[in-house]
């Protein structure tokens, strides 16, 4: 039993900081409602209103979680049309989740509130050595996320009200083998083709294109040979990193800090025990609980005689299921993991002594100490450069908010040069040269972002060659940029683009022929099939492929058995034609069992996941859900 509950709760404290945390890191009840004033209004959730602002900062929240958790991702990506429109979906959806959880009266308690914060990994973390809660560190945390205590807390029940709108859909799914076996027939069929392929490459080397194609080429196609409009630019980042190189600490400092955080520097003590549990239902009647006791009683005083009995009676008559075979164990676990007369007991024993009878919720319990591990206490020595790393970091952010309002006024009151600001604040004055409006690919820093980009190819940067104000990246950090040189984008001399010219001239004309080909063949092939000259034999299938291109398989499968063998033909673009004659319709090879059950797991859960999206869009119907701006094309996504 004991051992159940403490497997469980793990379990628990790694779904709640899953499902949970980030979203309250994003999408905070507070957070919003500070972006309503005067911005244009995006979508609506029946009277509830999102905002231009408020989509704004959820989308720089979640570009900032990303820049954080991947370093080096192309941050580019984030900012696409589809990307910032998906963020806008996902705030329509929470918000129809809150409007659903209020209107049917969803509601979750304080005792439900409080298992959920202290299942929460991450406010587990701030307790100390003695089980408690470190209050200052917590509101630490969630201040840095420009959060309180209440709002956090209002975040949580908000969090776990909106979920009950969708457990009842996605709980309820049974998954029926029968029907899953039906749905996957599909997978596991297999298909007998032959197939003719015609590839570019082999019309290219035939091609001799005239000095006159090529040029009617690049006339027709200007747009391809663009030198895209570039800036050199200065720039100067103000960060914390930065003003943490001058923050000194004193000695004094150091020691202060550490007796007032002592308690942190010790390593948690853990102690392994064993138990003997005499089970009692919560609501068994007194007589009950004392036949419960005597037992108990009986068991301890058979181990005062004799000590080392303990691992066999607790095999014997201990009625925990978890840790009965186990002669009792229960593992080690530091304070806050057992409740609390366990724990009491089991902390105020020494290594091999037996407890005498303890009772719990559970029932009565025998306890013995194993072994005792951690409770040591660093000393100042081992800690000093943690410490100093801890001092500089707060004393660096406590500066910083001191700095960045100085530097926004230096910046936007010098604002002919960054040399000035870069002398004053002592900061390394960058220069970049051929800048581009969009990030080139595997760019990183500053002239990776966005924002900074589109201030510094704005009308007034680049005609007057002014400073940009100064733009927040991200928590902690200020850049400020100025444009030295502007060119714009026009279309490259055709002697300098020449070589790309003909490239994609053999390029374009060699797929042409080779689909002009296989559209030949496969109309000559369908009026006399007995001619038809298919090079290749292959068995394929959705999870057996051969390699070969999806939409190639999509149009094998979707050959009407019943009118068997049939050509199709499949213009693969850029990689030519293929003509598939489909022969026969094979039966399904036997599947292992492991690999059916995880099929039949996988088709739930995405019926699961469909049942749930139908569910949400009955609800948007349901609560008037209108979002006021297009959907994203694919040429503004490629564009």
């Amino acid at each position: 039993m004991f051992d159940f509950v403490r497997k469980h709760k793990r379990i628990m404290q790694f779904l709640l900081f899953l499902l949970i945390v980030p979203s309250f890191v994003l999408f905070g009840l507070d957070g919003y409602n500070r972006f309503r004033e005067k911005s244009p209004v995006v979508a609506r959730v029946g009277d509830v209103e999102i905002t231009q602002a408020q989509w704004d900062q959820a989308h720089k929240l979640e570009v900032d979680r990303a820049r954080q958790a991947m370093p080096n991702l192309d941050l580019g990506l984030l900012e696409s049309p589809r990307a910032r429109y998906a963020t806008l979906e996902r705030l329509v959806q929470d918000r129809l989740l809150e409007a659903a959880a209020r209107r049917w009266h969803l509601s979750v308690g304080d005792a439900k509130l409080a298992l959920e914060l202290q299942s929460n990994p991450v406010i587990a973390g701030l307790r100390g050595p003695d089980g408690k809660l470190d209050v200052d560190r917590y509101r630490q945390l969630l201040a840095s996320q420009g959060l309180t205590p209440e709002v956090f807390e209002a975040q949580v029940r908000a969090e776990l009200s909106a979920q009950q709108v969708v457990r009842a859909v996605s709980e309820s799914q049974l998954m029926v083998p029968q029907l899953a076996d039906v749905a996957l027939a599909a997978l596991f069929e297999r298909r007998e083709i032959e197939l003719a392929r015609f590839a570019p490459k082999s019309f290219r080397d035939g091609l001799k294109p005239t000095e006159d194609e090529l040029k009617a080429y690049f006339e027709a196609h200007p747009q391809r040979f663009q030198a895209p409009e570039r800036i050199d630019v200065e720039y100067v980042v103000l960060d914390v990193d930065t003003v943490r190189q001058s923050v000194s600490v004193s000695d004094a400092e150091v020691e202060d800090y550490y007796r007032q955080n002592a308690a942190r520097y010790a390593t948690p003590e853990e102690r392994r025990a064993s138990h003997i549990l005499i089970a009692v239902d919560s609501g068994a009647g007194a007589a009950a609980r004392e036949q419960a006791k005597a037992k108990a009683n009986e068991i301890r005083e058979q181990l005062r005689q004799n000590p080392a009995r303990f691992a066999e009676l607790a095999r014997q008559v201990s009625q925990d299921p978890g840790s009965a075979a186990n002669g009792g164990d229960l593992g080690f676990f530091a304070r806050g993991a057992m409740v609390k007369p366990f724990e009491d007991a089991v902390f105020s024993l020494k290594k091999g002594e037996i407890s005498d009878v303890v009772e719990t919720e559970f029932g009565y319990h025998i306890i013995t100490v194993t072994d005792v591990r951690g409770g040591q206490q660093k000393s100042l020595a081992e800690v000093r450069a943690q410490i100093v790393d801890e001092l500089k970091k707060t004393l660096a952010q406590r500066r910083f908010a001191e700095l960045a309002e100085s530097f926004s006024n230096a910046v936007y009151e010098q604002s002919e040069s960054l040399k000035p600001v870069a002398e004053r604040f002592k900061l390394r004055l960058e220069v970049a040269q051929g800048v581009e409006r969009k990030p080139k690919p595997g760019e990183a820093g500053v002239l990776a972002d966005p924002k900074f980009l589109a201030a510094l190819f704005s009308a007034e940067s680049i005609e007057k060659k002014r400073n940009t104000e100064a733009i927040e990246l991200g928590p902690n950090r200020l850049v400020a940029g100025r444009v030295l040189r502007h060119e714009p984008a026009h279309t490259r001399p055709y002697a300098e683009v020449r070589d790309q010219v003909k490239e994609l001239w053999l390029e374009e004309r060699s797929v042409a022929l080779a689909k002009a080909e296989g559209e030949k063949r496969l109309r000559e092939w369908k009026s006399t099939p007995a001619s038809a000259v298919l090079p290749e034999r292959l068995t394929v299938g959705r999870d057996q492929t051969a390699g070969l291109p999806g939409a190639v398989i999509d149009a094998v499968l979707r050959a009407p058995r019943s009118n068997l063998p049939a050509l199709v033909g499949v213009d693969l673009g850029a990689q030519g034609y293929v003509v598939v004659r489909v022969k026969s319709v094979l039966p399904a090879t036997e599947v292992p069992e492991a690999m059916r059950q995880k099929s039949r797991q996988a088709w739930a859960e995405a019926w699961t996941g469909a049942e749930v999206q139908a569910y949400l869009s009955s609800l948007k119907a349901a609560f008037g859900v209108k979002i006021l701006v297009p959907e994203p094309s694919k040429e503004a996504e490629g564009g």
